[in-house]
């Protein structure tokens, strides 16, 4: 689908409209049948309405025409848009109303009055223009308020090409603010990317057969045939690569709307450029970072750095036109770089959200190429993984402004900040990213002016940038052998201060629910344990888990339920008289409500002569009712309640389980690796067959990885001890029994 065939289109539509206009028995005087919207731009796709406006001259009756010059449209098969508006209605909707005031920017006319057409288009130019300073900022929230909710045609996984940040509807605001005369909206390039997506939705709607902007999973691989691409993977980076076009112009233009907003109406040599030197060759012009007249690019090959490090810490615009300039003129970096090179990039990662914009424009603009050759590889690269909201390259400059937020929380900002620049580097390849951009990272590294130490440190973060959250999630942090299993990857206080923050910015730029309350807590004990075994603090956590207070209720042989909401969910605290098989009623219970578990911990402490068996449940849902819970807790230990009845139900699962023994993981206990498809109730089903064999579970660690549950259970005999080798595979069978015969009912995971 090319721009030739939406102008036939359109003009197909255009003949329709006239002859229905002409049937109707429309005047030639006094009204007008108009083309509003993307009909008046000529954008009609295969699935378009068609968006007429009647409009007549106040005081004046269209009459029948109003009536009849709809049904030869309707007859026609068209999809109609239409409505009957006075002129003065006109020009009120769109005083009232911001959509209807860009919505007649666009108007065409079609039949009837030209006259009357071309007096409501210069109408709507002079008032947008005219009330253009009041009406902008409204515009700007729509803008911004619409963002938010779609999300960027760049990393959205189902992308709107026509409302995301990134369509058609931001080309069109585009067009909108460059009407207002105050700003300019780089006009050529800006209809390239409109009309290139354009192109697209012309196919989308050809495949899809209906008026829809969205691109779902399985429509990327037709859309890449239609385009004349390799594959889904080159069709969504076609896609994605306009949409950052249009999203760097749109983000540009506002910033440019914003200086202009911020200035003086009328200013006595406002037309003059006010220079502001800030740094060698490098001014300040009205918002922008801009050369100044003095500037030899030609002589300075680490000028285009200092421009965007000094744009991105004032955050605001690195002219486009002075980045393409350096681009063109700079030297290339030596190898390795000087190190006022090293340290203004150092300074453009961390200038925090200031950093976005400019390395927007550095990408534009070709410039990343000449600084970091390798981010090629990652450029649109999506993410393999749902929990990322962003593609890889934009997920690391947002990890980059995570991490600028922690910088004073290390020896060595600039590893930290470079690492999370590399963190990624080795995606796309085949071998594991971390493993694939352990080297590259070094490399890099080496060449950025870096010592062989330095160096070496960024490359271990690199390689082991998943491995803190990793270990903290799905191993017992309290253990001293998870430390030291930590530490033998990782040694050192300066190295698991970097990992630390790393970790951190890395999971903040995927998402929220990346970052929760709950895994920041598990890694921060993880950490300071590690930091505590290599002499860099005292840990502020006992390896044995503390008694808790006990309830008079349980010292009379009772139960005890309850609930601590957080930030992250709640936390479960069950107390009760010790038994076997008391972990697995109350993982039973969770089950049983439908409660999806990220953690347990279990043990037994004396409460006045007796054994009490506690145990902690990190749960997601915040609002539970401890009373139920200890209610259905006490029915199922009496055995009023059959919950094995309520929970099992035999079917085959879709990920065959597999349960292993580490037997390296802990010296105190035996821990169970369970690896199967995400469902309800695994928690249960593993303790029950264990509390079966009178064992007892005194951890629980329950982590997703897409569809695969990965959960971690660390088993004593009863009387305390890890498992002999014997006992330890006829638990593993046990459990690899137990979730091949059983699974439940509710889609959602509980425990």
């Amino acid at each position: 689908m090319t721009a030739i065939e939406r102008t036939t289109r359109t003009e197909a539509a255009d003949e329709l409209c006239r002859a229905a206009y002409d049937r109707a028995g429309g005047p030639d005087t006094g009204v007008a049948l108009i083309a509003a919207g993307g009909y008046g731009r000529g954008e009609l796709a295969p699935q378009s309405d068609l968006d007429v406006v009647l409009v007549h001259d106040d005081g004046l009756d269209p009459g029948a025409v109003a009536e009849q010059v709809w049904y030869p449209l309707w007859d026609s098969g068209s999809r109609l848009d239409h409505s009957v508006r006075s002129m003065s209605h006109m020009t009120t909707a769109a005083g009232d109303d911001l959509k209807v005031a860009l919505g007649l920017l666009d108007i065409r006319h079609l039949a009837g009055d030209p006259n009357l057409t071309l007096r409501l288009r210069a109408t709507m130019l002079a008032a947008w223009r005219r009330q253009a300073r009041e009406r902008l900022p409204a515009l700007r929230d729509l803008v911004a308020k619409r963002h938010e909710v779609v999300g960027e045609l760049a990393h959205a996984s189902v992308p709107d090409i026509k409302e995301s940040e990134g369509g058609l509807r931001d080309a069109t605001v585009l067009k909108a603010l460059e009407a207002t005369w105050l700003v300019d909206a780089s006009g050529l390039e800006l209809e390239s990317a409109r009309q290139s997506l354009l192109d697209v939705r012309d196919l989308l709607h050809a495949e899809i057969g209906r008026a829809s902007d969205r691109i779902a999973p399985e429509v990327w691989a037709p859309l890449a045939d239609a385009l004349g691409l390799d594959d889904a993977e080159a069709a969504q980076r076609h896609v994605r690569e306009i949409g950052r076009r249009i999203s760097h112009l749109s983000r540009l233009t506002w910033r440019r709307v914003e200086d202009v907003l911020a200035r003086p109406v009328s200013v006595r040599g406002a037309r003059r450029p006010q220079l502001e030197p800030i740094a060698p060759g490098i001014a300040l012009s009205r918002g922008e970072v801009v050369l100044d007249a003095r500037a030899r690019p030609d002589l300075d090959p680490v000028m285009l750095l200092r421009a965007a490090a000094e744009a991105a810490e004032r955050d605001v615009v690195l002219a486009p036109a002075t980045a393409a300039r350096l681009v063109r003129e700079c030297p290339p970096l030596p190898d390795p770089w000087p190190d006022e090179a090293r340290d203004a990039l150092v300074s453009l990662l961390a200038s925090g959200r200031g950093l976005l914009p400019v390395w927007e424009t550095l990408e534009e603009t070709g410039a990343v190429a000449g600084i970091l050759p390798e981010w090629d590889r990652i450029r649109t690269l999506p993410h393999a993984s749902p929990i990322h909201r962003f593609t890889v390259d934009r997920h690391v400059i947002e990890t980059c402004i995570e991490a600028a937020a922690l910088i004073r929380h290390v020896a060595r900002p600039d590893v930290l900040l470079v690492a999370a620049l590399l963190h990624d580097i080795g995606k796309g390849q085949l071998t594991e990213h971390s493993i694939a951009g352990e080297p590259l990272a070094r490399e890099i590294a080496t060449r950025m002016g870096f010592d062989a130490a330095a160096a070496d440190l960024v490359a271990l973060l690199v390689r082991h940038h998943l491995l803190l959250s990793a270990m903290a999630t799905s191993r017992d942090p309290d253990d001293p052998a998870t430390v030291e299993a930590l530490l033998a990857k990782v040694p050192g206080a300066e190295a698991l201060a970097l990992l630390r923050a790393l970790t951190e910015a890395d999971s903040r730029a995927a998402s929220a629910k990346a970052w929760s309350a709950w895994r920041a807590g598990l890694v921060d004990r993880l950490h300071r344990h590690a930091l505590a075994a290599v002499g860099g603090e005292a840990s502020p956590y006992a390896m044995e888990s503390g008694d808790l207070p006990v309830p008079d209720v349980v010292r009379r042989g009772g139960v005890s339920v309850a609930v601590e909401p957080d930030d992250a969910g709640a936390r479960v605290v069950v107390l009760a008289p010790d038994r076997v098989g008391l972990l697995a009623d109350a993982a039973a219970v969770l089950a049983l409500q439908r409660v999806t578990v990220r953690s347990a911990r279990a043990w037994a402490q004396e409460g006045s002569g007796a054994v009490v068996g506690a145990s902690v449940w990190e749960v997601a849902e915040p609002e539970l009712d401890a009373a139920v819970l200890r209610e259905r807790l006490v029915a199922i230990s009496e055995g009023r309640l059959d919950a094995a009845g309520r929970l099992s139900r035999p079917a085959p699962t879709r990920l065959e389980p597999v349960v292993v023994v580490r037997a390296d993981a802990s010296r105190r206990s035996t821990v169970l690796e369970v690896r199967m498809d995400d469902r309800p109730g695994v928690v249960w089903l593993v303790c029950q067959a264990l509390a079966a064999l009178e064992l007892s579970v005194r951890s629980a660690h329950v982590s997703t990885l897409g569809p695969q549950a990965v959960d971690v259970f660390y088993v004593q005999e009863r009387d305390a001890g890890a498992l002999s080798e014997t006992r330890a595979a006829e638990a593993a069978h046990a459990v690899r029994d137990a979730l091949l015969g059983t699974v439940a009912r509710d889609p959602l995971r509980g425990g």
